[in-house]
């Protein structure tokens, strides 16, 4: 079992999350047209597009990968979408400066997250993405404490996000545009949420694709 990340591996991360986005562009603009501005599909695939791009040659450290990452989502991904994840991604570089085993991965997670929570002033069950990458660390953090791997973290993190998106449905957002709609926007799920979930999706595919 390999149990630490190399920068290769996160950088891989990166672009299935580039991948996932743009297979899942025209979802996630659907749900941000139900209590958005219909454009978190279209913003986040351009932005991770850009990223991409500067992928090449690849930065030699995880450090250097989030800051790259991170400042060109803020530059290039429209609404409140681009300042949330560039913060997330800006905040895990500076946790990576040694071994990248299971519990430094999910200690930069976790800064990136808290990051969003500060940056956006959010709390879990105001409908948001917080909805999704609270839940996904917690389960990271529960496999740490089981002994587990990387991937395995991963993996459970990813199936937690994906069921802490499902939960944004039924709930009333008290954050971002879609508060506007008070009472009107349960019944829907959040696109930052849905988002998230492929985050956290995209860097288990990309741990368990080691082998």
């Amino acid at each position: 079992m390999i149990d630490t990340v190399s920068t290769a591996d996160l950088i891989a991360w990166i672009r299935k999350f580039r991948d996932a986005v743009q297979e899942h562009r025209d979802e996630l603009t659907a749900l941000d047209s139900a209590i958005g501005d219909a454009d978190h599909g279209s913003n986040m695939a351009r932005g991770l597009d850009a990223v991409v791009a500067k992928l090449d040659p690849p930065p030699s450290s995880a450090p250097d990968l989030f800051k790259v990452v991170g400042m060109t989502l803020v530059s290039s991904v429209g609404g409140a979408s681009g300042p949330l994840y560039g913060t997330f991604f800006l905040r895990m570089g500076p946790v990576l400066t040694g071994e990248m085993d299971a519990a430094a991965l999910g200690a930069a997670l976790r800064a990136g997250a808290e990051g969003v929570v500060a940056r956006g002033r959010a709390e879990p069950g105001d409908k948001t993405m917080i909805d999704a990458q609270m839940p996904a660390l917690s389960a990271w953090d529960d496999a740490v404490t089981a002994g587990k791997g990387v991937a395995e973290a991963a993996a459970a993190a990813a199936t937690a996000a994906a069921a802490g998106r499902d939960d944004t449905e039924p709930l009333v957002a008290r954050k971002g545009r879609a508060s506007y709609l008070g009472e009107r926007s349960a019944g829907h799920i959040d696109p930052g949420a849905a988002s998230s979930a492929l985050l956290f999706r995209a860097l288990s595919d990309a741990l368990a694709a080691r082998g």
